[in-house]
């Protein structure tokens, strides 16, 4: 569109430079052409007044000169109209005949025909610069309708003003115009389409290229995809590992408790055994269903259909799993502080259980070995319908490294392969399942932080 702006200002600027051209050389050709022709009338005058004698052939030549340069000059191009105008007192004539011009200049009279009629114009103009031809005696050159020149040439034979020479030219050029423009316009229509093949081809180069580009990227990014997929389901089967080994020595521990449970049944146990016993029974199965797949269906572990109660469950693992143990070692004592107005959650119980219990059980490895008491607390706020479920100690605390934020904003201790423990085949995977399982299943928000005076505290945000 530039280019096709620019060849059509290039173009008017050239036909107006053209025109001034031609409409300059016009003038100054037809002037030139007249005053040479009103030249030669003085000067063919002049040479016959030298003459001594004229006789009939000398006056019949010199009239035949005479008609050569009034008639012939209109069959020259652009020559319309050519006369000598002469006056004779306030009449004007206009003399386009060698003979009567003959008859005038050396007798003064005019001799019919009269020519007057048929220059009408020309007299009336010469009547307006009548008397600036007589004092200035320069040549007169009026332009009308753009191209016709009237031109007035003074003439003066051996010095004395007798009148003008007269001569219309129109002078048309425009041809020359028109081959101009048009020579211009094939250019520009030749460099126009010139520059259009070059965009082409630098559009298809272009494009050709960025196809070529997309093809890799798009194959790069394929490949990028299955090395994350692979990823991903590397991780998974990572972590599914190590929860079933984490689970696998929970279960052990379990079934020692059911055969020790087994072995006190009595008549007046007998429920309490049961009650312990079933729910013993479905932790172990709960263990077994999840060694089946790395990635279980979301209704297996969150639906509708699980009424699960966080303060029953806290009750449970802590009266029968590690008061079991605390009543044989004596090392750490477990206190309770529920809220029994927390609602009930969609959430398998056993799900809850591999929350809970690896925090208590964190807090027992590192809390240290003298007086610890973990305190399990919750918590509901009926305002923003959320529950804390709070697993606080007063041992040694937690490594402040541990508790520095990665760039995804997760604490050092919930990564995997992080522990404090020397000396053992633990690989940290306890804090690290939590976190996992309560952030990516449950959909929980988890914490860590070390209390003013000692010690440690896990708080689980959970949303109803």
């Amino acid at each position: 569109m530039f280019q096709l702006v620019l060849s059509f200002v290039h173009k008017a600027s050239l036909r107006n430079f053209v025109e001034s051209t031609q409409e300059w050389f016009q003038k100054h050709s037809a002037e030139k052409f007249a005053n040479l022709s009103s030249t030669t009338l003085e000067l063919l005058l002049e040479t016959t007044r030298l003459s001594s004698s004229i006789n009939e052939s000398d006056r019949r030549r010199v009239i035949q000169f005479f008609d050569i340069i009034l008639n012939q000059q209109v069959l020259q191009q652009n020559v319309e109209e050519i006369c000598l105008l002469v006056s004779d007192g306030d009449k004007i004539y206009a003399i386009d005949d060698g003979k009567v011009l003959y008859s005038f200049i050396f007798s003064r009279r005019i001799e019919q025909p009269d020519a007057s009629s048929r220059h009408k114009e020309a007299i009336s103009r010469y009547r307006k610069f009548r008397k600036e031809l007589e004092t200035n005696e320069q040549i007169i050159n009026e332009l009308s309708n753009k191209q016709t020149y009237h031109i007035f040439v003074p003439f003066v034979p051996n010095g004395e003003f007798i009148g003008a020479l007269y001569m219309r030219n129109t002078a048309d050029v425009s041809f020359i115009q028109r081959e101009i423009v048009s020579n211009y316009e094939e250019t520009s229509i030749i460099y126009s389409a010139l520059f259009l093949l070059g965009l082409l081809a630098m559009y298809y180069i272009s494009t050709y290229t960025v196809k070529e580009r997309d093809e890799t990227q798009d194959l790069l990014f394929e490949e990028h995809e299955k090395s994350i997929k692979q990823k991903i389901d590397h991780d998974k089967e990572t972590l599914f590992t190590k929860r079933i080994y984490h689970t696998h020595h929970k279960a052990e521990k379990v079934m020692g408790f059911i055969k020790d449970d087994l072995r006190k049944l009595s008549s007046e146990n007998i429920s309490e055994i049961k009650y312990r016993v079933t729910r013993y029974s479905n932790f172990i199965s709960r263990v077994i269903y999840d060694m089946k797949w790395y990635d279980p269906p979301i209704q297996t572990i969150r639906n509708l259909a699980f009424k699960t109660n966080i303060n029953e469950v806290v009750r449970f693992i802590i009266e029968n799993l590690f008061n079991r143990t605390a009543r044989k070692s004596g090392s750490f004592e477990l206190k309770m502080d529920l809220d029994e107005k927390v609602p009930i959650v969609h959430i398998n119980e056993f799900v809850i259980w591999e929350i809970i219990e690896p925090l208590i059980q964190n807090c027992i490895d590192h809390g240290g070995d003298r007086n610890l008491t973990i305190i399990v607390r919750t918590k509901y706020y009926p305002e923003t319908k959320q529950s804390e479920l709070i697993i606080e100690d007063n041992g040694t605390g937690i490594a402040a490294d541990l508790l520095e934020t990665n760039e995804a904003g997760v604490k050092k201790l919930f990564l995997e392969n992080v522990t404090t423990k020397t000396g053992t085949q633990s690989s940290g995977y306890g804090c690290y399942i939590a976190y996992e399982i309560s952030k990516q299943r449950c959909g929980w928000n988890i914490d860590a932080e070390n209390l003013p005076e000692s010690g440690c505290k896990f708080t689980v945000h959970i949303s109803h």
